[in-house]
């Protein structure tokens, strides 16, 4: 397979929490060695561009905040180009407003003024978020999500993400997000192929997520390659009507698969 391109998930790929996958180093040394093009791609809105590309460099992965693409810059894009103007009322953290507002998007905490609710990963979600949001939802307000992961991994284990914010705000309204912009959505994987500036098939997906890395590959015919040290289980995978092209204890096996490792 000529891959030019890599498309990489990151947490439960390249890292776990704070510990970067053992080889992973070396292996994107030697990638970058071979002139192939490498993007990474989080659902996560918990960190800035900047603060990914700084903790991949620190973990001896050099890596431009250009190279990144988080479930928050794909929102600020959405909303610069569906909702131009809008005022929002944003369930996440303050990486995530801070994208936002630096694309110029508008915050409210009225639900009279609220024209769509972002739900995200919030560790400081509570009650007072909910009734604003419930609020401005049953006003009519849009409800779009940054991304519907029910857990995010972490190095003893997971813990919830904004899938768990989506159940509650459906939970009360009744309403289900219309729009999720990231993985497994088209719009996140536009994003990343226009940073690499490929064409899908010469294209490689990498993620530990049947669900989100490995679909969003396989809806837009990219080659897919799945990684055992996150989320999915063998167990899992082997239940799973979705099924990757590849099949990787590691993202380190790239370098020594029969079919993949020829950098």
């Amino acid at each position: 397979m000529n891959i030019k391109g890599i498309i990489s998930d990151l947490d439960g790929t390249v890292y776990r929490g704070e510990k970067v996958i053992p080889g992973a180093p070396e292996l994107f040394r030697r990638l970058r060695e071979a002139n192939v093009r490498v993007v990474f791609i989080s659902n996560k809105p918990l960190e800035s561009r900047e603060a990914y590309a700084e903790k991949l460099t620190q973990m001896g992965i050099p890596t431009r905040p250009e190279e990144v693409v988080n479930s928050s810059l794909v929102m600020a894009h959405y909303l610069a180009r569906e909702m131009p103007g809008a005022t929002v009322f944003v369930i996440g953290e303050r990486p995530l407003l801070e994208e936002l507002a630096a694309a110029g998007v508008r915050f409210s905490e009225d639900p009279e003024q609220i024209k769509a609710v972002i739900a995200s990963f919030d560790r400081t979600f509570d009650y007072r978020k909910l009734n604003i949001a419930f609020q401005a939802l049953k006003r009519g307000a849009r409800f779009l999500a940054t991304n519907a992961d029910a857990s995010c991994p972490v190095e003893n284990g997971e813990i919830p993400d904004a899938g768990a914010v989506i159940g509650a705000l459906k939970g009360c309204t009744g309403r289900d997000v219309e729009v999720v912009v990231g993985k497994p959505s088209s719009l996140m994987l536009e994003t990343a192929l226009e940073m690499l500036n490929l064409p899908p098939g010469q294209c490689l997906i990498v993620g530990d997520r049947l669900e989100t890395d490995i679909l969003m590959g396989k809806r837009a015919g990219i080659a897919t390659a799945l990684v055992l040290t996150g989320v999915t289980t063998r167990e899992a995978l082997a239940r799973s009507p979705i099924q990757p092209d590849y099949v990787l204890e590691s993202i380190c096996e790239l370098l020594t698969h029969p079919e993949l490792g020829k950098w």
